[in-house]
């Protein structure tokens, strides 16, 4: 058990040190995250309520953009250098491999979108409740993105699809985004949002379980 949990943290070490050293792959798309909500406020200018009802559901509709952006640099230099056949012929198990790198990716991307989601939601004078929901649902939502993209990356691995990821996974997306709308809405009008954080938890929990597993086997099939 100790062999595996150094496996996997050798891994994610390597997948931060290269996004870290590589760092236009994963700040081009949180660059367009940020440009897209500043430039929303200027289209909408002075109308600072309906600004306030629409920001959350930009700030989430613009991380799913931006996340599609960033999901091909999962596995991309893997397979350029053939790091990808060699996992696969690893004695480790592989769903343990991916499940390092799809934490990696999540790390690099996902938690500084959250960071300048918390930011933004500040400087545009959301209410306190607004920002609690947003961070909780991009807390439980981009995981999920990063869990469910993966699958299609591996899927679409050395096809430079960018069009193809993107209709691939915005379907699978939609529960996400779904579930957390509903709990921004019910914060902003001081409605519980038990009820959506735990449907959103479900999706989470469901998505870490089979998602490596489907990742590993579409990795398998792509390199057969």
């Amino acid at each position: 058990m100790s062999e595996y949990i150094n496996i996997f943290f050798i891994i994610l070490r390597r997948d931060l040190m290269l996004a870290f050293r590589n760092k236009a792959e994963f700040v081009n798309p949180l660059m367009f995250f940020i440009i897209v909500i500043v430039l929303f406020p200027l289209a909408f200018g002075s109308d600072s309520a309906l600004l306030k009802q629409l920001t959350s559901g930009i700030i989430w509709v613009t991380a799913l953009l931006a996340t599609t952006l960033s999901l091909e640099t999962i596995f991309r230099s893997d397979f350029e250098d053939g790091s990808i056949e060699q996992f696969t012929l690893s004695r480790y198990p592989l769903t343990l491999l991916v499940s390092a790198k799809i934490l990696a990716h999540w790390i690099t991307f996902g938690l500084p979108l959250i960071a300048i989601s918390l930011f933004t939601g500040f400087i545009l004078s959301l209410p306190n409740q607004t920002i609690v929901a947003l961070c909780i649902t991009l807390a439980l939502g981009t995981p999920v993105l990063s869990l469910i993209g993966a699958i299609t990356v591996a899927l679409t691995i050395g096809l430079r699809g960018g069009m193809l990821l993107s209709l691939l996974i915005l379907p699978l997306t939609m529960p996400v985004l779904i579930f957390s709308m509903l709990a921004i809405q019910n914060a902003t009008i001081g409605q519980p949002i038990s009820a959506e954080i735990y449907f959103l938890a479900g999706i989470l929990v469901l998505a870490m379980t089979l998602a490596p597993i489907a990742t590993a086997a579409a990795l398998r099939i792509r390199l057969s």
